[in-house]
C-alpha cells in the first residue's frame, strides 16, 4: 500500500487545491464577474459549465444531460483505475500522469453531483485569442495527459517488452 501513497497524495492535493480555488471563487466573485490578475492575459472569471470538457453539452436541454456526463466520468475513471493497476511499479511518470487525471475528474464530479455544473474560473487571453474558461481540476486533467503522452511516446523500453 505504502507505493500507492505518492499518487493518492497527489490524486488528492489536486482534488483539494480544485475544491478550495472554486469555494474561494464562489465567496468573492459574484457569478458572471471577472476579476483582472494579469491585465490582457489572466482573469479570474466565475462561471459554471453544466457540460464536459470545453464545454461540449453546455448547451443540451436534455434532462439526461447531467446523468450521460457523470457516467462517463466515472467510466474515464474506472478505465485509469485499470491502467494504475497494469502499470509497473517503476513507471512512475505514467503513475503520476494518472493520479493527476484522477485527482482533476474527482474534482470536476465532486461539483456536478453537488451543484450539478463545474465551476470554471481560470481566464486566459493574448491579445484576440481566448482559451476556454477551466479550472484546477481541468488543469490537473490536462497536465497529467500531456505527461501521459510524453511518458508514453518516450518511454524508455524494458527487458520485459517483445522485440
Amino acid at each position: 500500500m505504502r507505493r500507492h501513497a505518492p499518487y493518492a497524495l497527489l490524486a488528492a492535493a489536486v482534488i483539494l487545491l480544485d475544491q478550495a480555488t472554486k469555494a474561494l471563487l464562489v465567496r468573492t466573485v459574484p457569478f458572471y464577474s471577472s476579476v483582472r490578475v494579469i491585465p490582457g492575459f489572466v482573469h479570474l472569471t466565475h462561471i459554471h459549465n453544466r457540460g464536459a470538457i470545453l464545454g461540449f453539452f453546455s448547451q443540451s436541454e436534455s434532462p439526461w444531460t447531467p446523468f450521460i456526463l457523470l457516467g462517463l466520468n466515472l467510466a474515464a475513471l474506472t478505465l485509469v483505475f485499470w491502467y494504475y493497476s497494469k502499470t509497473a511499479r517503476e513507471e512512475r511518470g505514467m503513475r503520476t500522469a494518472l493520479a493527476l487525471i484522477v485527482g482533476g475528474a474527482v474534482g470536476n464530479m465532486i461539483d456536478r453531483i453537488a451543484r450539478g455544473y463545474v465551476v470554471d474560473f481560470i481566464e486566459l487571453s493574448i491579445g484576440r485569442f481566448h482559451w476556454p474558461t477551466f479550472n484546477v481540476a481541468d488543469s490537473g486533467i490536462t497536465i497529467g495527459a500531456v505527461l501521459l503522452l510524453f511518458t508514453v511516446v518516450f518511454r524508455r523500453p524494458h527487458a520485459s517488452d517483445s522485440v
